[in-house]
């Protein structure tokens, strides 16, 4: 797959648009072509990773682009103003929304892949730790009504789409709200976009150090600066992200991206297999139970009984808890499903294309990405219990430091985020560039400064953040309830014609309702999080 970064008149970026985002392109990206070339890009690196990368380009390139063929208010701006053709006349539309003689290809099953790729993200690594602060029946509660709720949400979206034809997040808030309705979208996700960046190099920051020392065959981590978690991942980003992030053609997206998913799913199997292998209470929380019990004069009939009662304690589930830590959930849930902005993308390329056939794609991709995660949780949290870290893979290293599974998983999880972080950069970039360098020809210094700051701004948030649930928590209770909750169900209201429903009807008190629960949702998070911040009693691990 080749993406390239250039100037105005990017030949492969019109390509990338034009294929993956026909739909959704500015008035000023002309449909030139109703038969696409063969071998094109899609063809080389798949439709999964190529939609994962255009839905970023059509971020940058829509933040300022306006529509030509009319505004929100105007009623023009619906599936035929999306279509000049060069001589200047649009093409009558597809009955879906998506231009004449443009047809998918994607299978359903391929469809599901790909939409399960865009959910699945570093947010598996912090549901343990989510399950350990709610209990597993409140846990199970909350994943599901999240994962129901998400699936309403793309709901609301394909309907929207559906009646003005256009196939992009952003377009959707213009559509609705105009230029303030693309731009806030366009920032809820480069501040998702960010936050993921900053979780994939708090991952290199706490896992790294552990690989190193498992390598080197170290009982105990040294205050040697390569066992410092902070100066590898500048030096990691210096040596390996910021060159990739230089580059104008990412050809290995198609890989990167397939291999992101195939790590999360080898982590889930490593954490089932090591509950059944790791002995609870660990050694070291067992050795301070008898430790305690020996400075107590008692029977050695008693002393035993205490220990063992401090050690069924301590290896006992618990199905209900509320403390400081539960307002971190529905964050970190939020989080880790989030996929909204890849959907109408990923229904453009869609085989014989309808609302209801991806709606049953959207429900089906929840659904496994809603096992996976519940399984990763429970298993994670039966294996340690209240000892869970913020970062479940870091919490394996309290048990051998030398296990060959965790060294593997360890070593490609890193792999993979260390891959993923340019990719994740690129639209961002590109978002920056035309908002503030609008119309301006391709410059290196530009492409690099802005490169360096990301990457700066970035390694700065991941050295003073304490753990990754402070990552997890802030963009899960920002950008994320502006994606599955707000934005789906306001532009739903704006959007859907009050002929058919008018505002008072029963699917606009619904969508109403749902923003509404999501603004209370981030408003009760973001509160209860920035307490307990003030406060301290935070109990994070994981903290380097």
């Amino acid at each position: 797959m080749v993406i390239s970064e250039a100037g105005p008149g990017w030949d492969s970026d019109l390509e990338c648009l034009l294929w993956a985002f026909p739909t959704g392109c500015p008035g000023e990206l002309s449909y030139l072509s109703s038969t696409p070339p063969k071998g094109g890009p899609r063809e080389a690196a798949g439709t999964a990773a190529y939609t994962q990368f255009c839905v970023g380009v059509e971020l940058a390139l829509l933040v300022v682009a306006p529509d030509h063929g009319g505004t929100p208010a105007d009623g023009n701006g619906g599936a035929g103003a999306q279509w000049q053709t060069l001589g200047g006349a649009a093409p009558s539309p597809h009955p879906d929304g998506r231009p004449p003689e443009f047809e998918g290809k994607t299978s359903f099953g391929m469809s599901v892949f790909n939409l399960s790729n865009a959910i699945m993200g570093s947010g598996i690594l912090g549901l343990a730790y989510a399950m350990a602060n709610t209990g597993i029946i409140l846990f199970l509660f909350l994943l599901t009504a999240v994962a129901l709720l998400s699936s309403y949400s793309i709901h609301l979206l394909l309907k929207s789409s559906g009646i003005v034809g256009i196939r992009a997040y952003e377009q959707l808030g213009y559509r609705a709200f105009g230029t303030p309705g693309k731009l806030a979208a366009a920032l809820a996700i480069t501040l998702q976009n960010i936050g993921a960046m900053s979780s994939y190099l708090y991952i290199i920051k706490s896992e790294l150090p552990l690989v190193i020392q498992t390598f080197l065959n170290l009982e105990e981590q040294t205050s040697d600066w390569y066992m410092n978690g902070n100066y590898l991942v500048i030096i990691v980003s210096i040596t390996v992200i910021l060159p990739l992030a230089l580059m104008r053609q990412l050809g290995y997206l198609g890989y990167s991206s397939g291999f992101s998913l195939s790590c999360m799913v080898f982590f889930l199997i490593a954490v089932i297999y090591k509950k059944f292998h790791v002995p609870c209470p660990l050694p070291l929380n067992f050795a301070n139970i008898t430790g305690n019990v020996s400075l107590i004069e008692v029977t050695k009939e008693e002393a035993q009984l205490q220990v063992e009662t401090e050690a069924t304690a301590l290896c006992t589930p618990s199905y209900f808890t509320l403390n400081s830590q539960t307002a971190y959930t529905i964050p970190i849930m939020a989080f880790a499903f989030v996929c909204h902005p890849e959907v109408l993308p990923i229904y453009t390329e869609l085989k014989d294309p309808s609302k209801k056939k991806m709606q049953h794609i959207s429900n089906l991709s929840i659904a496994v990405m809603y096992v996976m995660y519940f399984l990763a949780a429970l298993f994670g949290y039966l294996t340690f219990y209240d000892g869970v870290e913020s970062e479940l893979l870091h919490t394996y290293s309290k048990v051998d430091p030398f296990d060959v599974l965790i060294l593997c998983v360890r070593v490609a999880v890193l792999t993979a985020v260390t891959l993923t972080v340019p990719i994740v950069l690129f639209p961002v970039r590109r978002a920056i560039q035309q908002m503030l360098f609008k119309n301006q020809e391709f410059n290196w210094l530009r492409h690099t400064l802005i490169a360096i700051g990301l990457l700066t701004c970035i390694n700065l948030l991941v050295i003073f953040a304490p753990n990754i649930l402070g990552i997890f928590g802030v963009i899960g209770a920002t950008s994320a309830p502006c994606l599955i909750f707000i934005f789906p169900a306001i532009f739903y209201f704006r959007i859907m014609p009050t002929e058919k429903e008018p505002a008072k009807s029963t699917p606009k008190i619904l969508a109403l309702c749902f923003a509404v629960l999501g603004l209370l949702l981030m408003t009760m998070s973001l509160s209860f999080i920035i307490i307990d911040w003030v406060s301290g009693t935070d109990r994070h691990g994981g903290s380097h």
